[in-house]
């Protein structure tokens, strides 16, 4: 099998280059080789690989910026992601994409299901939600997987910041009004292969059906008992000196950000578990295996 991956060298991208592997030959793409600020590209890069599988870990992230950057966005997040949706119909590829909890308004009490109202509250997420839209009409053979709060070993992420400041400072202060499940790319990386593999057996059998789930870490909590997780393991690790003592939780008007964010994040993954039948790890298990990996435990 030969799999076409796009944004290899971002945070889930190189999790699922390794995850990959096992199952064919992985064609991997970085910005340079596959760049979704150019969707006019990339029908002649799929031609050029003639992919089983299209996995597209590549995506414009940088939410703040999203609003000034609102074309960009666009481009990156939605009209190439149509771009690759109608390679992978062309080469009767099946295309697996990731999308985010950002689709929803984050006003609910419970669990979000993949069929409850999405209302973006930033243009982040309006490009993510054109991106899953895109891929649902043009068809073919398709899975959208809406994930959360995602950080990992490598790249720009929440991890990464709280290790940096928790080094810098006796004081932290981190929003505690914010709840969703931080979900590592490694797992992502994970259940995405087992994904791909479930997903072409049933192809190969006629039992295949596209469609859209959640698929993130269980369990939850907020962004500030997510710093105090990542500060007490990194202490505890003693591979890393840690100066912070205090861990303050703030509420989201003491820190102001260009796009609002969703108040409540959490997925609910029962579709995703009946279909796939697969472990999801909770999310204080995959941070322990993230630092393992990244403290060389």
């Amino acid at each position: 099998m030969r799999i076409m991956l796009t944004g290899c060298n971002g945070q889930v991208g190189w999790e699922l280059r390794r995850a990959l592997a096992p199952l064919g030959e992985v064609i991997a793409f970085d910005r340079n080789g596959a760049d979704l600020a150019k969707p006019e590209l990339l029908a002649s890069v799929a031609a050029s690989v003639r992919p089983h599988a299209i996995v597209n870990a590549a995506a414009y992230t940088a939410v703040d910026n999203a609003e000034s950057d609102v074309d960009l966005a666009h481009c990156v997040n939605a009209e190439a992601v149509g771009v690759l949706a109608e390679a992978a119909r062309k080469h009767n590829a099946l295309m697996i994409h990731y999308s985010t909890d950002y689709v929803f308004e984050g006003v609910s009490s419970q669990p979000y299901v993949e069929t409850d109202t999405v209302a973006p509250l930033n243009s982040y997420g309006i490009s993510k939600l054109a991106g899953e839209r895109a891929i649902e009409s043009i068809g073919g053979d398709w899975l959208t997987l809406r994930t959360t709060w995602v950080y990992g070993c490598r790249g720009q992420n929440f991890l990464h910041t709280m290790l940096r400041l928790a080094g810098e400072r006796e004081t932290l202060r981190v929003v505690a009004d914010q709840t969703g499940s931080p979900t590592s790319a490694r797992m992502i990386g994970d259940l995405t292969a087992h994904v791909l593999a479930k997903a072409q057996r049933e192809r190969l059998t006629g039992e295949f059906e596209s469609g859209l789930f959640h698929m993130t870490a269980a369990g939850q909590t907020t962004w500030h008992g997510f710093a105090s997780a990542i500060v007490e393991a990194a202490r505890a690790s003693g591979k890393v000196a840690i100066k912070t003592n205090t861990i303050e939780p703030i509420g989201s008007d003491a820190w102001p950000t260009l796009a609002r964010r969703p108040k409540y994040s959490v997925l609910d993954n029962s579709k995703f578990d009946q279909r796939f039948g697969l472990a999801r790890l909770d999310w204080r298990e995959g941070l322990a295996l993230t630092l393992g990996d990244l403290l060389g435990q």
